[in-house]
């Protein structure tokens, strides 16, 4: 049988077990331990707790129940000496999918008791709220696809705009080049008609509206 670069040994769960016991002891919470043996096994603190919870614990139980015992004493001890407050053990997180097929491996080398395989219930519980994290995942990617493709519509619409608008803006630059250059060409005519008509001795000024008259001699 071929065995996964990163299964877990059986000096693995022993560092996971001992440490755990060390901070249960000492009135630490599980969650510390199972970073400390993360950092150590370049793993991470919900791989451990998984591991801890689904194989190394089932073998351990008694020396458990012994640290926590030792726990409450201690405890004890300090409460009379200044009062320490109790901690409540930590719940490890649900591990990923990729960290579920990491911790069900069994230990490369085999303890001198069996270890208890991962329930099936645990796997269904875990593929469940593996699932549905999966179908609001895709829900967001669907969400996000159509938010872009809007925002790309909206863009397109923006050019289309900006373009028509330049163009307008230019059509309107045109036109009033355009009237003042009739305005300079009909003032220019007035002017060549009021010549001529001075000289051959009539006389004509502009009303108020622009037009030509004709003064009475």
């Amino acid at each position: 049988m071929k065995q996964r670069q990163d299964a877990w040994t059986e000096e693995d769960d022993l560092l996971l077990a001992e440490t755990v016991l060390r901070h249960v002891r000492e009135g630490s919470t599980q969650l510390n331990a199972f970073e400390e043996v993360g950092d150590r096994l370049n793993r991470t603190s919900a791989a451990c707790g998984f591991r801890w919870n689904a194989v190394v614990r089932h073998r351990y139980e008694e020396a458990l129940q012994l640290a926590k015992k030792q726990r409450k004493e201690r405890q004890r001890l300090l409460a009379k000496q200044g009062g320490a407050k109790k901690r409540r053990l930590y719940e490890p997180p649900m591990p990923s999918l990729e960290e579920l097929g990491e911790v069900m491996q069994l230990p490369a080398v085999i303890p001198s008791s069996p270890p208890q395989q991962v329930t099936l219930d645990q796997v269904i519980a875990f593929l469940k709220t593996f699932q549905s994290h999966e179908r609001k995942r895709e829900t967001l990617i669907k969400e996000n696809k159509r938010l872009r493709r809007e925002i790309e519509e909206l863009k397109q619409k923006n050019k289309e705009l900006e373009e028509k608008v330049a163009k307008l803006e230019e059509n309107s630059s045109t036109v009033q080049e355009d009237f003042e250059t009739l305005v300079k060409i009909i003032n220019r005519a007035r002017k060549m008609v009021l010549k001529e008509e001075e000289e051959r001795g009539l006389t004509f000024r502009m009303d108020p509206n622009g037009n030509l008259e004709k003064i009475a001699e």
